[in-house]
């Protein structure tokens, strides 16, 4: 296990600002049962770390991350994830639209269409 220090922390409250409840959330404490130092890694590096370097902020971040997760193909769950983050960080249903579209020629249409039906309920306008 890694050293529970400042970014850990960070990282822990970044998850919760983004995730709370939600996927991204379920998708940290289904590993941690697996391996928790992939799960303290996650926090503390990828989230406490990576995502609160200056430069970008984190709607773009989570952006990018939601692209990455599109063009891979197989990972739907995170897409799902980071779309959520996406939106939480102040990103519009419609630039994540866009994001997904932008890769139609760079990821293919299969990947694409994935995305699309994976983000589904996402994308949904909120019941008012």
């Amino acid at each position: 296990m890694i050293r529970q220090d400042a970014q850990y922390q960070q990282g822990l409250e970044l998850i919760e600002f983004l995730h709370g409840g939600h996927s991204g959330g379920e998708r940290v404490a289904a590993v941690a049962d697996i391996s928790p130092d992939f799960a303290d890694m996650t926090i503390a590096w990828a989230t406490g770390h990576i995502l609160t370097r200056p430069g970008l902020d984190l709607a773009t971040r989570e952006l990018i991350l939601v692209a990455a997760c599109a063009t891979q193909g197989f990972a739907l769950a995170q897409l799902v994830a980071h779309a959520e983050a996406a939106l939480r960080a102040g990103a519009s249903r419609q630039q994540i639209l866009e994001t997904i579209l932008q890769l139609t020629f760079y990821a293919g249409g299969p990947a694409v269409s994935n995305a699309l039906v994976a983000l589904k309920d996402v994308l949904a306008e909120p019941q008012a």
